[in-house]
């Protein structure tokens, strides 16, 4: 798959966030722990990829075995439901 800059940005946002495991970046862009690694490395300023890599290193929820709870998205009891973009009252 050849990977666009709006890709790029997307691999990018999934690496930052907690929940998303390397395993779902590689089923989606097919690249793999040490690929995204690598390309943080080349998009990112030095200072944010040494953050990322401080965050992510031994990260439990950043890969699927070492998970310790269900699949699927965690979601607080207090949160607001969301439905056609728009936040509902309660």
């Amino acid at each position: 798959m050849e990977l666009t800059e709006r890709n790029i940005d997307r691999i990018i946002e999934m690496a930052w966030e907690d929940r998303t495991t390397f395993d779902a970046i590689r089923f989606q862009f097919g690249l793999k722990e040490q690929e995204v690694i690598n390309l943080m490395r080349r998009e990112m300023k030095p200072s944010s990829f040494r953050m990322w890599r401080e965050r992510v290193q031994g990260r439990a929820t950043k890969h699927r075995k070492k998970r310790n709870f269900e699949e699927g998205r965690f979601k607080c009891s207090r949160q607001k439901s969301i439905s056609n973009n728009s936040i509902s009252k309660r």
